[in-house]
């Protein structure tokens, strides 16, 4: 199933897509008052998966509305957590040009990133005042679909919704600042995520999934211009092995949104080494990203707001693009 979260002029509402037209999930169960969002679907009891692909075997595609003339939002509006991965080797070791310690083949590194500045599929991001450095990072996402707590990597993949994508957008000028002060990443990553632009189903992406990894194509455009072009499947640690180290002594909810971390070459800097024409962000620029068996998630970034050249916390200009996470 290809769960989103939709508009038509009324409020958000949770949907699933059946032949180019969005169902309305609430009527579809029966839920009195709406869901507003898909993580409101996943909160409900008894399977609530399980129940509308059951609900969807005795209806038409007819009795929903086009796809085409609803707005589409970010299907998880406000995730309870979002946990960021690293485990890309190229991306985190720089093409090969940084040494990884010992720790980042043993562990499947994450921060959290902030659940309050989330974007949805063709919505406008503001570009961040503080920054003149904006990267994107290409990611896919898992959103969880259960609770859990010791969740083991065996375990792991009945605890996922579906899948994502998600645009770790990165203000490298910002994370630079806060990193070499051995925190972080915080304002360099804080100001904007996009996800979309809607969940695919474990079950349909199927196909794709060997070995705790979703081997699907990803691709990168700027301006219509390509800048990527690689496998989400080459994940150094599984995402099996995400969820455990992220359920590890703590708790994981239906919502929450795990990112696996840039997949490699897809930063600016990566981007640059494999000799694209890239270069950091400007407001106007259309960044679209595009992942097998998902689709395709587009943003434009926006004017700044209230820029102020002065601004005190404005980091000092960077050389040139980087990949740092």
């Amino acid at each position: 199933m290809k769960l989103c979260t939709y508009d038509t002029g009324n409020g958000p509402r949770a949907g699933v897509i059946v032949a180019e037209q969005v169902l309305d999930v609430a009527t579809l169960l029966g839920e009195q008052g709406g869901l507003r969002d898909i993580r409101a679907l996943l909160d409900l009891p008894n399977d609530p998966l399980a129940r509308l692909k059951s609900a969807l075997g005795s209806v038409s595609a007819n009795q929903g509305v086009p796809l085409a003339s609803v707005r589409l939002r970010t299907p998880i509006l406000q995730p309870p957590t979002v946990r960021d991965f690293m485990v890309y080797e190229g991306h985190a070791n720089a093409g090969g040009t940084r040494q990884l310690s010992d720790a980042w083949y043993r562990l499947p590194i994450f921060y959290f990133s902030s659940p309050l500045r989330i974007f949805g599929p063709d919505e406008p991001v503001p570009y961040p005042s503080a920054s003149e450095q904006l990267d994107y990072e290409l990611e896919l996402a898992a959103v969880i679909g259960r609770e859990g707590s010791n969740v083991a990597e065996a375990d792991a993949f009945a605890y996922i919704a579906g899948f994502t994508i998600f645009n770790d957008w990165s203000c490298r000028d910002l994370q630079r600042d806060e990193m070499e002060a051995r925190l972080g990443p915080a304002k360099g990553k804080d100001s904007a995520t996009s996800l979309g632009p809607w969940i695919v189903t474990t079950d349909e992406l199927a196909p794709y999934i060997r070995d705790g990894r979703v081997h699907v194509r990803c691709t990168l455009k700027v301006n219509g211009v390509q800048w990527m072009d690689n496998n989400g499947g080459l994940m150094y640690h599984t995402w099996g092995a995400m969820i455990e180290r992220a359920s590890r002594d703590s708790r994981i909810v239906p919502g929450d949104v795990l990112g696996g971390g840039t997949v490699t070459g897809g930063s600016i800097g990566e981007a640059i080494r494999n000799g694209f024409p890239a270069r950091y962000l400007q407001p106007g620029d259309v960044v679209e990203i595009e992942v097998e068996g998902i689709g395709v998630l587009r943003n434009t970034l926006a004017p700044k707001v209230n820029p102020d050249p002065n601004y005190r916390f404005k980091a000092p200009p960077l050389a040139g693009p980087a990949s740092a996470r």
